[in-house]
């Protein structure tokens, strides 16, 4: 079986979330779905875990270190992003009596609060988020957003001893 090269699996790492990106716009600009607070949390996961592999790729390091490092990363973005989806989908599967009340938006709650405060409330979810208002094959967005997060990480974890030593 034909082993990919460093540069060439970055690569990979980097279009993956870029393609889920792209989704999320298309959902929102294309099918007006607004993303609630978790979701937009979800997003700077995935674009911060494309942006690591993006560097990769531009930088391509030789050696294993180097290489480890940036998997060390990009595992720690998907290992968040994780969480975050986690929290979506356990909210998304609460009985509607324990859901709880919806809030205000996160534009509203970025200019009167700061911004540790912001991630706090955000990240405890509320009404809002436990809303689905897609599904594809029964799952929504948000499990579909955590399954491409863990095959994303074990990804991450995978190139620094998948790939071939040699670069083209």
């Amino acid at each position: 079986m034909p082993r990919l090269s460093f540069r060439a699996a970055a690569f990979l790492a980097w279009l993956l979330p870029l393609i889920a990106m792209s989704w999320a716009l298309y959902l929102q600009h294309g099918l007006d779905l607004e993303p609630c607070p978790l979701c937009v949390f979800q997003r700077i996961a995935m674009i911060s875990l494309g942006l690591v592999w993006l560097l990769a790729w531009i930088h391509n390091p030789v050696t294993t270190i180097a290489r480890g490092l940036y998997a060390a990363v990009g595992v720690l973005a998907a290992a968040v992003g994780s969480a975050i989806a986690g929290r979506h989908v356990w909210l998304q599967g609460l009985p509607e009596d324990e859901v709880p009340a919806c809030g205000p938006s996160l534009d509203y709650l970025l200019d009167i609060a700061p911004w540790q405060e912001v991630v706090t409330t955000v990240l405890r979810g509320d009404g809002n988020c436990a809303v689905i208002d897609a599904a594809f094959l029964g799952l929504s967005i948000p499990a579909w957003t955590l399954i491409a997060f863990l095959g994303l990480a074990g990804m991450s974890l995978a190139i620094p001893f998948f790939v071939t030593t040699e670069d083209a």
